[in-house]
């Protein structure tokens, strides 16, 4: 889109003609007198409108160069601060129980019922740098801070079990991520923890690792994650009734949480941990804030160049014809 920074400048247009209006005509000092007519001077008349066109397009030309003519592209919106959430994911063998409902009736695992709720709130995220850390025998950053958060999506459905190790270490998880935040300068630092059983192994306690993240100002929300009940075949086919989230440390969760400032929930089935993303959605919520600016480019430099080249050929051409 074309624009002028100083459209005022056309209120100059009829400045050469108010000076050749009012201006004092100037008396010649002296009178050549002929007693006649050169014989060639038919031949040496010509088109005085040519100087008169060439200074009117010169005028016109630099006007158009003092308005500071840009082109403007498309807007670009920028956020203008962006959040900076690690999500830190039990991948230990527990999370194979299928003891999860996921909305049809049919149970499906605890790993199925993440990743399907993860890359939905993945998605929702636009404009927040999002990272991945896994844990099990060891805590590993899977994904580093990124605001690609189609490439986390992907990285997320291609989770498997036994990556990192069959066992919970929840601290070095906790540890791991809250590292990732050291040279962060987002004005928000978010864990969300995610586990489905009790720390096994691990070089880092928890709640050291709690502290930690307090001291580097993160906040840190925990889902515990396991149905209370689930019907189960014995070795007779009899079916019975077992808690199949029996290991799962809550009250360990809960303390991590309420340690940073965060909060701890409880998710038994895929509905409920779709609720619960929800719900930390509204507690971080994502910034609207957008900052809009447009590429400039100046083009005052072409008709100043048309300007001087008008200029030129008016020079040339009373030289020429006098």
């Amino acid at each position: 889109m074309l624009a002028f920074d100083y459209l005022a400048v056309v209120l100059l247009l009829p400045l050469p003609w108010v000076v050749r209006r009012f201006a004092r005509e100037v008396e010649p000092v002296s009178v050549l007198r002929l007693g006649r007519l050169p014989n060639d001077l038919d031949d040496s008349i010509h088109n005085s409108r040519v100087p008169m066109v060439l200074s009117i397009a010169a005028w016109l030309f630099l006007l158009s160069a003092l308005a500071r003519p840009v082109w403007l592209g498309e807007p670009i919106s920028v956020p203008m601060e962006h959040r900076d959430v690690m999500l830190v994911v039990d991948l230990s063998g527990s999370m194979d129980i299928e003891d999860m409902n996921g909305g049809g009736g049919e149970a499906i695992s605890r790993m199925t019922a993440m990743k399907s709720v993860l890359v939905d709130f993945v998605r929702r995220r636009e404009g927040d740098r999002l990272g991945l850390v896994l844990f099990a025998d060891h805590g590993y950053l899977h994904t580093p801070l990124t605001l690609d958060i189609r490439n986390l999506e992907q990285q997320i459905e291609q989770l498997t079990l036994g990556l990192v190790g069959y066992m919970t270490a929840i601290g070095e998880g906790v540890a791991i991520a809250t590292k990732t935040f050291i040279d962060s300068e987002a004005p928000q630092r978010v864990m969300i923890l995610l586990s489905d059983g009790s720390n096994t192994i691990g070089a880092v306690e928890p709640m050291a690792a709690a502290e930690l993240a307090k001291d580097s100002n993160v906040t840190i929300y925990s889902i515990g994650l396991g149905a209370e009940s689930m019907m189960v075949e014995n070795a007779f086919g009899e079916l019975h009734e077992t808690n199949p989230a029996w290991d799962l440390d809550e009250s360990l969760l809960t303390e991590i949480a309420e340690l940073s400032g965060g909060q701890y929930f409880r998710a038994r089935n895929q509905d409920e941990l779709a609720k619960v993303y929800s719900l930390i959605d509204g507690l971080e919520p994502i910034s609207d804030a957008e900052q809009t600016w447009q590429p400039r480019y100046d083009l005052y430099p072409y008709p100043l160049f048309m300007t001087l080249l008008l200029m030129v050929m008016l020079a040339a051409y009373r030289r020429h014809y006098g």
